[in-house]
């Protein structure tokens, strides 16, 4: 697995594997739910390579990966043995260190992160078929159109139904019982009765909430609303199902719980879904696009100001997931938002000023962060730009706070919407393409407020940011100088004897200790093996358990946990055997040594056995390197070959 190395030394820092209680994926981070945070190692996983930054929001411990981390998440997923699939309950978290905004933030998040994708994808397709039909490219009766547009809109009308999914996940309900539910919800019949003529009575006359009632329920009148691309009903629905569900569990017996628990559930869940909770939620939604509306109609440019600024700000704390529960039920409700449109602008005021650290930028490092960071930039994932280039900087990120308010002015001067929810960055503009009025001023308005921000970004950035990268620079420049400066005092320490030679030893000759496949030293994955700065050498990818000692010796080191095993040839070399990489984390655990300290030993004689099968299971790498830690007493260290090898061949010529 190419992300092996990387997913081991995340587990470990976040406390091990009995420290994750659950672990999802977004677009750039892995998100945590740890038992006990206190035993994750934010400084560690901050200074590995692979990880961009530590962010502790919303209940969840994320990791900052970058583009790649679907491929880091499914490997960590493998080696770490975590169910993904498997209903998470939140009884683990600790909920009196959880404020109300993290335990909102905890639950809209965890139901609609798993969606994310799809969900974009389809109103990225819904958008550009409303785009070609707005162009004139595709006739609204063909049937090109009708398939494209149902692509896309699918999704959004059975939204119900995959919430359900999400949320039932959440909420620790059976997982078809909740799509059950979902099903009911946008039943052709039921989506029907919302458009009914004939009506038997009205509720709530002269109020905001009038309702006619078409039909009844055992006489209780059924409030009649189309649930289709609706989200706070079902989410409020699995809730309560959830709770019908761990009461039946309770008296029913086990024998008949298989289909009982659900008959149940779903028998009492329905009805009243149908009777209060879809029409108490759907008020709620309504409220809440009224509000928002209103808000925005006060002033759109105040507003987009505000939101433009500030967006990045919320990204970072996670808070962005309210914003994107509300636009959800604002298009349910009104068949539009305004408030998700005005933060549009971010992710290019973001990726302008990442262009001028591009540009700004000497160190090799920081090109090859800002390049990559500056194309995801485009396409409104921004994550590896303010994590990695930006916020570490402190006034990039400030800059780019103030082109995306100036943005958002504009956004909310053109008085943009969305009409469905798509993709991020350049593929957002087909979503805020009106069904009636097509290709209008506010779709044109968010593409001049778009390349603005991108190109005040850029000149800021230019302008008053060039020094915080130079300082940065220099800054990091002085780190590692410091950090290698330390890890070669602790590799000093761990040499066996001194290194300091009085003359060069004669030459001699290595054995191979071990069968299976000989590698160069530099190829390895850990870097102080593979810098040589414990010594000249070879490794060997092992396909047997037996370690042998490569000549004759004395054994001069012995290490508790069996992983590693120190000794002196009698022609004076002195040889480091280290089985795998990492492989101190277990402990002894599936080594057995054979050699005390101080033993005499003959060349091929065996000096440890190790269960190379379930190291494996258990995650490490077993390439083993074999270095002469006295390098310096000789000339020359030359491996003799590299490829297939047996225990006994020669494998190195100290010269």
């Amino acid at each position: 697995m190419a992300y092996e190395e990387l997913a081991n030394f995340i587990i470990e820092n976040v406390g091990g594997k009995d420290n994750v209680a659950s672990v999802v994926h977004c677009a750039t981070r892995l998100r945590f739910k740890l038992k006990d945070v206190s035993k994750a190692n934010d400084e560690a996983l901050k200074q590995n390579d692979g990880v961009i930054t530590v962010v502790k929001s919303g209940g969840q411990y994320q990791v900052v990966i970058g583009n790649h981390v679907p491929d880091v998440y499914n490997t960590l997923v493998k080696l770490g043995g975590f169910n993904s699939s498997a209903p998470v309950a939140d009884d683990y978290v600790d909920k009196q260190n959880m404020s109300l905004l993290d335990r909102f933030i905890d639950l809209i998040s965890g139901i609609f992160q798993p969606i994310l994708g799809p969900l974009c994808a389809a109103g990225m397709i819904k958008g550009l078929t409303a785009m070609c039909a707005a162009f004139g490219w595709l006739n609204t009766t063909s049937g090109t159109y009708q398939v494209l547009y149902a692509i896309g809109d699918g999704f959004f009308y059975f939204l119900p139904i995959i919430l359900g999914l999400t949320a039932a996940k959440k909420f620790g309900l059976d997982r078809f019982t909740a799509i059950a539910i979902g099903a009911a919800m946008t039943y052709p019949a039921i989506i029907a009765m919302s458009s009914e003529q004939k009506t038997l009575y009205t509720l709530f006359e002269g109020t905001f909430i009038q309702s006619d009632i078409h039909a009844t329920f055992l006489g209780l009148p059924i409030i009649a609303i189309n649930y289709s691309s609706t989200v706070i009903p079902i989410i409020v629905a699995v809730w309560f199902a959830a709770k019908v569900e761990k009461w039946c569990k309770q008296f029913i017996p086990t024998v008949v719980k298989t289909f009982l628990v659900p008959f149940t559930t779903l028998l009492i869940t329905v009805p009243v879904t149908f009777l209060v909770i879809g029409p108490l939620a759907s008020w709620i939604g309504d409220l809440l696009a009224a509000i928002t509306e209103g808000i925005y109609n006060l002033s759109p440019i105040l507003a987009g100001l505000v939101m433009g600024a500030f967006w990045q700000v919320f990204v970072i704390f996670g808070v962005h997931w309210g914003f994107v529960a509300v636009a959800l039920a604002n298009i349910a409700a009104q068949g539009f938002d305004t408030t998700l449109s005005l933060t549009l602008a971010a992710s290019f005021a973001q990726t302008g000023v990442v262009l001028a650290i591009l540009f700004q930028a000497k160190d090799a490092k920081v090109k090859g962060l800002a390049f990559p960071a500056f194309i995801s930039g485009i396409f409104g994932v921004t994550e590896p730009a303010i994590y990695g280039l930006t916020l570490p900087r402190k006034r990039p990120f400030i800059l780019s706070c103030i082109a995306a308010s100036i943005g958002g002015g504009l956004i909310g001067f053109f008085g943009t919407k969305f009409f469905m929810m798509g993709g991020l960055g350049i593929f957002s503009i087909p979503t805020a393409i009106s069904p009636k009025n097509g290709m209008d001023m506010s779709v044109y308005g968010l593409i001049i407020a778009m390349g603005v921000s991108f190109i005040l970004g850029f000149i800021l950035q230019m302008l008053f940011g060039r020094q915080s990268v130079l300082e940065v620079q220099d800054q990091k420049t002085a780190e590692t100088v410091a950090k290698t400066a330390k890890e070669a005092q602790q590799v000093a320490t761990h040499k066996i004897l001194s290194e300091s030679p009085a003359s060069y030893n004669a030459p001699t000759t290595l054995a191979s200790p071990l069968t299976g496949k000989a590698v160069t030293l530099d190829s390895i994955s850990d870097q102080v093996f593979a810098s040589g700065a414990m010594g000249q050498g070879i490794a060997i990818e092992p396909s047997n358990g037996v370690v042998c000692a490569p000549a004759d010796a004395t054994i001069a080191l012995v290490f508790p946990t069996g992983h590693a095993i120190g000794l002196n040839t009698t022609a004076g070399a002195e040889i480091l055997i280290h089985i795998g990489m990492d492989t101190v984390q277990l402990d002894g655990k599936y080594f057995k040594t054979l050699v005390t300290q101080g033993q005499k030993v003959k060349a091929g004689e065996p000096l440890v056995k190790f269960d190379l099968e379930q190291i494996k299971k258990a995650g490490f790498s077993l390439t083993t390197p074999i270095v002469v830690t006295n390098s310096k007493n000789y000339h020359q260290i030359v491996p003799v070959k590299t490829g297939a090898i047996k225990t006994g061949a020669k494998l190195l010529d100290l010269k």
